[in-house]
């Protein structure tokens, strides 16, 4: 099936080009977004009040679409600042260092970890867990925040995520839409997810290291105010000290019980993504209630408002850059048909579909162009943030090359949801990456870019490695 793009197609490609320059220049992308909404809602309404009524309605879209990320990352800051007020973090921590006694023991390990836990739950819980109880370990022996949250990513988002071996939601989209057995796309997906994965965490290792030793690391920290360290330090004081050691400690032991008690919890009851994620944000705030009334006592009640506060806060104050760069590619898939109705061709998957799909069609049948072309379309679609919206596209395009190759369809879609997920499923477009960002205090813009050369570099080893499996 050939789509016939239409003006909105180009222009929607074009801000794209636009965005991707201006993020390489470390320039704001807001204005360029919200032209981008405008100009788009220009073309289908064809007039000046829908167009600039889409740019509320797009952010009101974007909202919806992350307002379960917004809440998770709030509850779990709120939870954090009273730990780290009471004192209960440090004696949390303290079992991790014996074996997190270095920058590279933490990065490696924090990555490891992330990555077996999200095998089993997908990374959004997984980021929750990890972070909030690894984070501190690994800043104390001198591994940067922003070096925390490239390794989470890395690994959970990235390696975990596009192979999917455990719970099989990516293989089997991609599998069904190339008419192949779940087995064979897993089968043939493992040496790319592992080359992938080998090539993309060294060199982020590397250039991190390399780039602290020159001088050039900006860590990207989302900057406190000066009410907030007055704050933090006011409550800090009076928080231990209403708190026995004893008491502390019991505490330090119970937390990470309830959350042991969710991951068990998540696996009998087969819960994932956002089911996981609610049972996550509900113990945390339970956790911080139960240890704001024992720490403040007398002023409890009003305390608990207030920590709840401060997470909110923090929670916007990080997505708040990111609502407009969300809203514009929200309209490449579903955002669009929401606010603007059925203003596409016949037969349109979605405008960034409709491009990857149009690609497919003008480019020569071979094992190499099929290869490249397979990389391209995953990370085009990848480009909505979401990573699992476009793979069965890749799927769909992978057989069509497939059968006119006469071999390596499964490797050819291994490779369009490997190129998928590791764009869009949380490692370079920034608000998809905002759940490590925000628990490590990090920018995400920060986050995106020290990503994107280690991923780029990635997917190009990992192409040529799919040229010599077809």
């Amino acid at each position: 099936m050939v789509i016939q793009l239409t003006a909105l197609h180009w222009v929607y490609l074009g801000f794209i080009v636009a965005i991707i320059g201006f993020m390489l220049m470390r320039r704001d992308t807001t204005l360029i977004c919200i032209a981008g909404i405008l100009g788009i809602g220009l073309l289908a309404t064809t007039s000046a009040s829908g167009s600039v009524s889409g740019i509320f309605d797009s952010f009101i879209f974007a909202i919806k679409e992350l307002i379960g990320t917004i809440l998770i990352i709030s509850i779990i800051v709120a939870m954090s600042r009273v730990l780290i007020r009471t004192g209960i973090n440090e004696i949390m921590i303290s079992p991790f260092t014996w074996f997190m006694k270095t920058p590279a023991l933490a990065f490696w390990g924090i990555g490891i970890i992330m990555m077996v836990t999200s095998w089993f739950f997908w990374p959004s819980p997984a980021v929750a867990l990890v972070g909030a109880v690894l984070l501190p370990v690994a800043i104390r022996v001198g591994l940067p925040a922003l070096g925390a949250a490239v390794a989470m990513n890395l690994f959970g988002h990235g390696i975990a995520l596009s192979g999917d071996y455990i719970i099989q939601g990516a293989p089997k989209l991609t599998a069904d839409a190339a008419g192949l057995p779940v087995s064979e796309v897993m089968q043939a997906s493992i040496p790319l997810v592992i080359v992938m994965g080998v090539v993309t965490t060294v060199a982020a290792y590397w250039m991190m290291r390399r780039d602290q030793r020159l001088g050039k690391w900006n860590d990207g920290l989302v900057a406190a105010t000066p009410d907030e360290i007055k704050a933090d330090s006011k409550d800090q004081a009076e928080g231990a000290a209403s708190l026995s050691l004893r008491t502390k400690q019991v505490l330090a032991v119970l937390i990470p019980v309830l959350f042991a008690i969710d991951v068990i919890t998540m696996f009998l009851l087969d819960l994932q993504g956002g089911e996981a994620t609610a049972l996550i944000g509900g113990t945390s705030i339970l956790i911080m209630l139960l240890i704001t009334m024992l720490s403040h006592r007398g002023k409890g009640l009003e305390k608990t408002t207030s920590y709840l506060i401060e997470g909110f806060l923090f929670g916007f104050k990080v997505f708040g850059p990111v609502i407009p760069i969300a809203a514009f590619f929200y309209l490449g898939d579903s955002g669009f048909l929401s606010l603007f109705g059925e203003k596409l061709p016949d037969g349109s998957l979605g405008i960034v579909n409709d491009l990857g799909l149009a690609l497919a069609h003008v480019v020569p049948v071979n094992g190499a162009v099929g290869s490249v072309t397979l990389t391209v379309v995953g990370a085009i679609t990848g480009l909505d943030g979401s990573g699992f919206s476009g793979i069965s596209l890749a799927g769909s395009i992978a057989q069509l090359f497939g059968h006119a190759i006469g071999s390596g369809l499964a490797t050819l879609t291994a490779l369009g949801q490997v190129a998928a997920i590791w764009v869009g499923g949380g490692t370079i477009i920034p608000w998809a990456l905002i759940p490590a960002a925000a628990i490590c205090g990090v920018s995400p813009f920060e986050l995106a870019r020290r990503n994107l050369k280690p991923v780029l570099l990635g997917l190009t080893v990992t192409t040529i490695v799919a040229m010599f499996l077809i």
